[in-house]
């Protein structure tokens, strides 16, 4: 049986040669450990060194795994003040590797996959906390019009598209009945706040592990992985900050949960969220509660779906895809004591 999780190097070679300027093959391909949705590959050649992410092969959900949007924000943000890799390449065609692609920079820096940062002194971690918190502020300010962007999400209330569009993609991948989840939806769905207006260009899986920093610094050299991302309101980026930090330290929660964060040289999520609205000249956020119980729903949603690529056989990391389907009710139970806040 083929494997699917391979690139056709001799195919994409072909391609290359003849669309990338400057490409000089033969290629080699090492895929990336993390990441579960869209498979992503570090591409090496005689003289240059790519990154080559692709929508996982076989069947997929309507929307998902868009790596087509992936590739145009990153490249209307190339002179903002968000930083982003250089896109180079974008490939529709599914008969080159099986499915869409996109080729960009090969950024040379650091990734820490915990907020805890072990190992790293108190300075390096406030500056880095810091700097994702310049980040987020400054990716809420962008023009979207300016950037070529004004179209990148449907009007209307952003809250509303995204808990339809999550409830039918959790129904679509749904193995079995999870109460809580039922319970969830249905809170969500009768409490939504007044729309304030806000309307800007959201990551979508904003955290730490999406970020990358210089490797003797604390500037932001990168934000990765925006299959997510679209116009929608800011508080949902902020909120799912703020919704990984409450979760458990360690490899599958990644989180903050029970860490002196002040001996740690971090700071409290209220002061991160202070700070955001310090940045963005807001007077503070009302029902915070609510976005931060739409982001546990969202991430069991998405948990969901990588659970059902696996019993599929199409998910990017099998055997860790496996576990993530008992993580869903335990999200679920997260979002409902974040609405009782």
């Amino acid at each position: 049986m083929k494997d699917k999780s391979k690139l056709d190097l001799t195919s994409l070679d072909t391609y290359l040669s003849a669309n990338l300027d400057g490409y000089q093959g033969p290629p080699e391909a090492t895929k990336f450990a993390i990441g579960q949705s869209n498979p992503t590959f570090e591409l090496r050649t005689p003289p240059n060194t790519y990154v080559l992410r692709r929508k996982p092969p076989g069947i997929l959900l309507k929307s998902a795994h868009a790596v087509e949007r992936e590739f145009r924000v990153q490249k209307a943000l190339a002179e903002s003040a968000v930083p982003v890799p250089r896109m180079m390449l974008l490939c529709e065609d599914d008969n080159v590797i099986g499915s869409a692609f996109y080729i960009m920079e090969r950024l040379q820096g650091r990734v820490f996959l915990e907020p805890t940062m072990d190992g790293i002194n108190n300075e390096t971690r406030s500056g880095v906390f810091d700097e994702m918190n310049r980040v987020l502020a400054d990716l809420h300010e962008v023009d979207v019009d300016a950037v070529g962007l004004s179209d990148y999400g449907p009007p209307g209330n952003y809250f509303e598209r995204q808990i339809a569009r999550w409830t039918k993609q959790y129904r679509a991948s749904e193995t079995t009945t999870i109460a809580e989840m039922d319970t969830l939806i249905s809170a969500l769905e009768t409490s939504i706040p007044k729309d304030d207006g806000q309307r800007t260009l959201v990551h979508g899986d904003y955290r730490i592990d999406n970020l990358m920093f210089q490797n003797d610094g604390t500037r932001c050299i990168g934000v990765l992985d925006w299959e997510l991302s679209t116009i929608g309101h800011p508080y949902a980026d902020l909120a799912a900050v703020i919704m990984q930090w409450q979760l458990p330290p360690g490899k599958e929660g990644r989180g903050l949960a029970g860490v002196d964060r002040k001996a740690l040289g971090l700071p409290s999520d209220q002061e991160f969220i202070e700070h955001y609205c310090q940045r963005r000249g807001l007077p503070g956020i009302q029902d915070f509660g609510f976005y931060l119980a739409f982001n546990f729903f969202r991430m069991a949603g998405i948990l969901q779906g990588v659970y059902k690529r696996a019993l599929d056989g199409n998910a990017s990391d099998p055997k860790r895809a496996q576990v993530f389907g008992a993580y869903v009710p335990v999200f679920a139970k997260h979002g409902l004591a974040a609405l009782e806040q």
